[in-house]
């Protein structure tokens, strides 16, 4: 079974960009057939989904990501892309990639934080 492992977050001022990566590294042809989705957690509170993308590429995204947040997938890589805008304190959390039609394993998450 294969392991999500994400990568690119950092800390960042407020109104910049960061763009995170997540890939999968199990067979390809069970990554194809998934929506995959992105996820955050802050401390207290439960992993929300805050984007995801269908098999086809169709986005979505939380009401709080629209116009800011971009999502890709790149099924030759395995590989699911979060492209953050206009970046808030409030997106300071870990952010996690999974299956969102049937959710796996959790990675290890990559910290994003939002400060002056």
């Amino acid at each position: 079974q294969g392991q999500f492992v994400e990568s690119g977050g950092g800390l960042a001022q407020p109104g910049e960009s960061l763009r995170l990566s997540c890939g999968y590294t199990g067979p390809m042809f069970i990554w194809r057939h998934h929506d995959i989705g992105w996820y955050r957690q802050t401390p207290g509170k439960e992993r929300e989904p805050v984007a995801w993308v269908t098999s086809d590429g169709r986005a979505n995204f939380k009401d709080s990501a629209k116009g800011r947040f971009f999502i890709s997938r790149d099924n030759a890589k395995n590989t699911v892309y979060l492209q953050m805008t206009s970046l808030n304190p409030e997106d300071t959390a870990v952010y996690y990639c999974n299956f969102f039609d049937g959710l796996r394993s959790w990675g290890q998450g990559t910290q994003v934080t939002v400060s002056t």
